[in-house]
């Protein structure tokens, strides 16, 4: 990249989390530490006036997050009528519903000549059906088929038939196997990875750690370096932490529950197993779960290994009131008799108010035709 004095960014690079911006931003500085080019990363959850400042001071290269990105563009301190490259990481979760609307926002302000690159571990149908849309003629580039886990990643999965037993089964693993130095729990909600984190707190002296997006900014951050770092053994999360993060040394991942879209499960496992290493990745499936494992299985053309439950594992008994069947009750018909009955008006009604409105000639000849049969 040449060397320029201009205040907008020439390379403009958008990415899901806020997280990723700052690993995104750390890998830009390594490369660019011997060349003079300047860089900046912006994301929500911040003091949007700090980010004026340093967008504001000028930058070849931005990373953002969409919604900040547009923030900073539409209060006027950030053109980005000079970018030549526009760089989508996750493109498929950049496209999903979620972030749509706001990356068409940016694609509508950029100038029509550029550069578009984009990133994904997976590519749904419907992502690859907007990308042709909207991106001339884009080419594809495959470094591996598309669902395909990396091979160093040992898959294994339990039948596990509810939450309690869930986390009796991820205590006893945490109890018996050595090898579990850094775990990645997934979990499909942040009212679930708060629930898991209360029952494994103090279980071994383990204080595991919690990330997701009802989590302050600087909770997150401290947090992720803390288990980047090793200080924490565990750390829950949902699937925030899915996405492109690169935390080094994942032992294991654990699945507490599927996720809904088989891409993501390739996401989650995708955390271990990394710079060659091997890892593993651990399933607990009930039977709701049945199905996305069917769909995981179908994406990566094989089966998830299934391991006998453990004899010495308590299969509770107690189910969450997510879990409790949805009780149905019948349509109340009858009237209750405790209710007032309305007796209308003070005054009779008046004589023509009084008749019934028998329809056309047509409707009184079937009636009288049915009355007719009825007494046949």
């Amino acid at each position: 990249m040449p060397y320029s004095d201009q205040r907008a960014p020439r390379v403009l690079i958008v990415v899901p989390t806020r997280e990723l911006v700052i690993q995104v931003e750390d890998e830009i500085r390594k490369l660019t530490t011997y060349m003079n080019v300047r860089h900046a990363g912006v994301y929500g959850g911040t003091n949007i006036n700090t980010q004026k400042k340093l967008v504001y001071e000028g930058m070849d290269i931005l990373v953002a997050t969409p919604g900040r990105l547009l923030d900073l563009t539409l209060t006027g301190v950030l053109s980005i009528k000079s970018v030549q490259k526009f760089v989508i990481d996750e493109v498929d979760e950049m496209f999903n519903l979620g972030f749509r609307p706001q990356v068409m926002s940016i694609m509508e302000i950029l100038p029509e000549k550029r550069q578009n690159i984009m990133f994904s571990a997976t590519l749904t149908r419907e992502v690859e059906t907007v990308i042709n849309t909207f991106f001339n003629h884009p080419e594809q580039v495959v470094i591996a088929p598309h669902g395909t886990p990396l091979d160093q990643i040992v898959q294994q999965a339990y039948d596990v038939p509810n939450f309690y037993t869930k986390v009796n089964l991820i205590k006893h693993l945490l109890a018996t196997d050595s090898s579990m130095e850094k775990v990645l729990v997934f979990t499909g909600s942040k009212r679930l990875a708060d629930r898991l984190a209360e029952e494994l707190t103090g279980y071994l002296d383990i204080k595991p750690g919690v990330l997701h997006s009802n989590k302050s900014q600087n909770n997150r951050f401290e947090t992720l370096k803390k288990f980047e770092n090793g200080k924490l053994k565990i750390l829950i999360t949902t699937d925030i932490m899915a996405r492109g993060l690169d935390i080094s040394d994942v032992s294991h991942v654990i699945n507490f529950s599927l996720p809904t879209l088989p891409e993501d499960y390739i996401h989650r496992i995708g955390r271990t197993g990394r710079a060659d290493k091997e890892g593993v990745a651990i399933s607990f499936i009930n039977e709701i779960e049945k199905e996305s494992q069917g769909d995981i299985e179908q994406l990566m053309k094989k089966p998830i290994p299934m391991l006998p439950f453990p004899v010495e594992v308590a299969i509770s008994t107690i189910t969450t009131e997510e879990e409790k069947p949805t009780a149905l009750y019948d349509k109340p018909y009858l009237v209750n008799p405790s209710r007032k009955k309305n007796t209308g008006a003070f005054h009779e009604k008046s004589a023509k108010n009084q008749q019934v409105n028998s329809g056309g000639a047509g409707r009184k000849e079937k009636k009288r035709k049915a009355a007719i049969r009825k007494r046949m």
